[in-house]
């Protein structure tokens, strides 16, 4: 049976032998991260048909943390390992937009829908999330920037990693979520409002603080992690372009 020599952490050879089983894990977390964001989706739809259960949105908050720790815990076993594979490279970005993309399309959706009252009396509808249809075009939009970016070099033979802005963005929408879900379970809760109250009743003024600075917070990191990114990839393709001759 052939087996993968894990690495130390500083790189090198540790001598233990690690089974093809172990080896293929870190892929079979990416893959398990699509079926907890399958069971994810589902729990905020059952959420909404036909009343909006609390407990359900908890169970998907507690579906999300564990689709995000799949994340975080498949690459630090590849690189561990050494098994890196060109499934995981592919499949395990397509499966943490699919989360965090799909989490945000579904927090800006009508089963968050609520209203508030202006101080001239007007009764307007807000969504209860505190996130926006436009912040989910901010959030798609930077990740195809950079997804298109990192395809462009990559397609060169230029490694393009994700950066430490990346990494801290990934971990803003990956805190963001689950405690958006947590508040508004929360807030309906303490509301005690009818189950099929649609849309939502008014949350407490001090959650819904809480969701605008939580879900700002994250919009802003989010906007921010691209720079980085532009700025790598412009000193890349300089350092990689031909000079012109005269």
């Amino acid at each position: 049976m052939s087996t993968v020599i894990a690495p130390t952490r500083s790189g090198g050879p540790a001598g233990a032998r690690v089974s093809p089983w172990l080896a293929s894990l870190p892929n079979l977390l990416t893959v398990s991260r699509l079926v907890l964001a399958a069971a994810f989706f589902l729990s905020l739809e059952l959420a909404r048909r036909p009343i909006h259960d609390e407990w359900w949105l908890s169970a998907a908050a507690g579906l999300f943390v564990l689709g995000a720790l799949t994340d975080a815990l498949d690459g630090w076993l590849a690189r561990r390992w050494n098994a890196v594979s060109v499934f995981g490279r592919i499949m395990d970005p397509v499966a943490d937009k699919i989360l965090i993309i799909g989490a945000f399309i579904y927090l800006a959706g009508p089963a968050f829908l609520t209203t508030v009252q202006t101080r001239s009396g007007i009764i307007r509808p807000v969504q209860a999330t505190a996130v926006d249809a436009w912040m989910v075009v901010v959030i798609l939009l930077r990740e195809l920037i950079v997804t298109s970016i990192r395809a462009m070099l990559e397609s060169r033979g230029i490694d393009f990693s994700a950066s430490f802005s990346g990494k801290a963005k990934m971990i803003a929408q990956s805190v963001a979520v689950p405690t958006v879900l947590g508040l508004v379970a929360l807030g309906s809760r303490l509301t005690a409002s009818s189950p099929y109250d649609l849309p939502r009743p008014p949350m407490p003024d001090w959650i819904n603080l809480m969701l605008r600075v939580v879900v700002w917070t994250t919009v802003a990191i989010t906007v921010v992690s691209v720079v980085p990114y532009l700025v790598r990839a412009r000193q890349l393709i300089r350092a990689s372009d031909p000079p012109l001759t005269p």
